[in-house]
């Protein structure tokens, strides 16, 4: 790979790029969903494992959705899955009635006990009957599937639990401990789980969301100027009435005063280290530098942020881009951005670049060491966050999709608008940013890898300049 240096990458006259289209949500369909369950239960099977008890609320909401369509909102619920197909739901007070709107087939059955506060206890039993109601046996070996997918070194990652204690206890009575088994990897395995890997219906899903976060970013980023407070920046990165995935960001001078994660009515002022993050179900849109129009408005001792920071991280990122391919191994794409940004200089920390899905962060296949290799299907967030002491942050995170050459030609054939979009979303990467993009490569939204360090030159961005 050519070598890529400071030199070559410049601040540019290069507009948004702003595709003219509707932006609508794309159902899931009975077929996507029925390839789900599929998934889900062949999995079971080569575990063999007799049950699952999938654990949901709303924050941690993916795996239980991704059979059901739905989350609990503000309360916990439980899908329980058999080998032979049948499902129940256990549910609280205020989600039962979806049993019949659930997109699989289950019995429901209420349990107070996943309600608020002092709402009424109908059916209140012990904890082990609903389970035992569901079908659940001591005779089962049933998996756990809660959200995190542990990888300690120390510790037996199958027998750590992360459903509500009162839910395990409850099982351990009806199954006993030594058949129960964490098994969210069943689901989210960077290398095998069911969710990892999308068909043309999902891909399309998600791009709904992935551009809306793009699009709330262009707004704040259109409006952003100094004067203006937080709150009327982040007044219009909102979109739709869509769901969240990450708290909004929009951060201007100094970080976390008084503990506060949320946009307040302090005033942009010039100069300022600037951070905004946008999420939604299916992207995250995350933009970071500096209040300034060019070099000589930076803070004292900061006037050379374009070449100590965000131009070797603009480099990372094209770089990103243009090497993750279908098939490369996990180790090999960690491995290459620690040679072009070391994390001894630039200070990050998290693995460069992970899956998404519902969740901002699903899992990731990249990190030290690591086998897995890349596949169709997979969509990932460019996500490097470098951090030199004395200098704002730097920040161009957007989402991609990984297809070959059959994915590609069924979302050319189910989805022709959206595979006109992704081949403009190519066109102006390659053309305006001179970024070569792998053929497998679908940018997931307008702004992948355009990005304007300095939030007031609102028409410059970084390119390469070969």
């Amino acid at each position: 790979m050519e070598v890529i240096k400071v030199n070559d990458i410049c601040l540019s006259n290069i507009d948004e790029l702003v595709v003219d289209r509707e932006l609508k949500p794309i159902a899931l369909t009975d077929d996507t969903m029925n390839q789900r369950l599929k998934k889900v239960m062949n999995r079971m099977e080569q575990g063999k494992l007799d049950a699952l008890v999938i654990y949901g609320d709303l924050e941690h909401g993916g795996n239980f959705e991704y059979l059901t369509g739905f989350v609990t909102r503000f309360e916990e619920g439980m899908l329980v899955l058999h080998k032979t197909g049948k499902a129940y739901l256990i549910l609280g007070n205020e989600n039962i009635n979806k049993v019949p709107k659930s997109r699989i087939k289950a019995i429901g059955i209420h349990m107070p006990h996943l309600s608020l506060a002092n709402q009424p206890m109908e059916d209140d039993r012990p904890i082990s009957d609903y389970f035992r109601e569901a079908g659940l046996t001591d005779s089962m070996r049933v998996g756990v599937v809660g959200w995190k997918l542990f990888t300690s070194h120390y510790c037996d990652n199958n027998n750590l639990f992360d459903l509500p204690n009162f839910l395990i206890q409850g099982l351990k009575e009806v199954v006993g401990e030594k058949h129960l088994s964490n098994q969210t990897g069943l689901f989210i395995s960077s290398d095998n789980g069911a969710r990892v890997k999308n068909n043309s219906n999902e891909i399309a899903h998600y791009e709904f969301w992935a551009q809306l976060s793009s699009q709330s970013m262009s707004k704040g980023l259109e409006l952003f100027d100094v004067g203006l407070s937080e709150m009327k920046i982040g007044d219009v990165m909102q979109e739709m009435g869509q769901p969240r995935s990450v708290v909004t960001i929009v951060a201007t001078g100094e970080r976390f005063e008084k503990a506060n994660m949320y946009p307040t009515d302090k005033k942009v002022s010039l100069g300022d280290p600037v951070s905004m993050t946008v999420g939604y179900k299916g992207g995250l849109t995350s933009r970071a530098g500096y209040a300034v129009k060019n070099s000589a408005q930076l803070p004292k001792g900061q006037e050379d942020y374009l070449d100590k920071l965000a131009k070797p991280y603009f480099n990372a990122v094209a770089t990103w881009l243009e090497s993750i391919k279908i098939g490369k191994t996990g180790q090999e794409m960690y491995k290459m951005i620690e040679g072009i940004l070391p994390k001894e200089n630039y200070g990050w920390q998290l693995n460069p670049g992970h899956l998404f899905a519902d969740e901002e962060w699903l899992s990731s296949p990249i990190y030290p060491n690591s086998e897995i290799t890349l596949k169709s299907g997979m969509m990932f967030q460019l996500d490097i966050i470098p951090s030199i002491s004395g200098y704002a942050g730097t920040s161009c995170e957007s989402g991609i999709a990984l297809a070959d050459e059959r994915l590609r030609k069924e979302i050319k054939d189910n989805y022709p608008d959206l595979h006109h979009v992704f081949m403009l979303r190519r066109k102006f990467i390659e053309k305006q940013l001179n970024i070569h993009l792998p053929e497998e490569v679908l940018p997931m939204t307008d702004t992948v890898a355009y990005y304007r360090p300095f939030f007031l030159a609102k028409d410059h961005a970084l390119k390469r300049i070969k």
